[in-house]
């Protein structure tokens, strides 16, 4: 057997079985997803302060209920595209929001003062899976988490007003 015939059966006794495994596993891998876009129904977020959480909006009904300045309940019709819906699924993949816990409030023996604080209700809806965030505006457990569901609110809620200029 020459040096090159060698060479040949190495590469494909070890780099093509290596090859397809990869492949095998990394198929089956993105095919088994927690969290997939395909699977994807709706989003939902309310908020306000606990006692009356008055602001909400459903994507999958299009309603869209809020607040103004003068306390005046403004109930409208608010449909996101598929793009800002896509964009919202891989903003929350991108931040982690999978990762974070689902109770992020502040007790009330812990509260500093008696101030009003706003609070944020926001859930991904998928066919399988329900992802809910509950989170008050002052909490101080683990920093991290808290940003990761902080920019993910943040971000609905830019893509609701950037919906609602248009």
């Amino acid at each position: 057997m020459s040096d090159k015939s060698k060479k040949i059966f190495l590469a494909l006794s070890i780099v093509v079985p290596f090859l397809i495994y990869c492949v095998y596993y990394y198929s089956n891998m993105i095919k088994n997803a927690p969290y997939r876009f395909t699977d994807f129904e709706s989003v939902d977020i309310r908020y306000g302060f606990p006692d009356s959480m008055l602001n909400h909006f459903n994507s999958k009904t299009a309603d869209y209920e809020y607040l103004t300045k003068d306390g005046q309940l403004i109930k409208d019709t608010l449909r996101l595209r598929n793009d800002d819906l896509l964009y919202l699924h891989r903003k929350a993949q991108e931040l982690g929001f999978w990762n974070v816990q689902d109770d992020m409030t502040t007790s009330a023996a812990d509260k500093k003062d008696l101030a009003r604080v706003p609070r944020y209700t926001l859930t991904f809806k998928y066919k399988e899976k329900t992802k809910s965030v509950t989170m008050d505006a002052d909490y101080a457990g683990n920093p991290k988490m808290f940003e990761a569901a902080r920019t993910t609110v943040d971000e609905v809620m830019r893509m609701l007003a950037s919906a609602k200029t248009r």
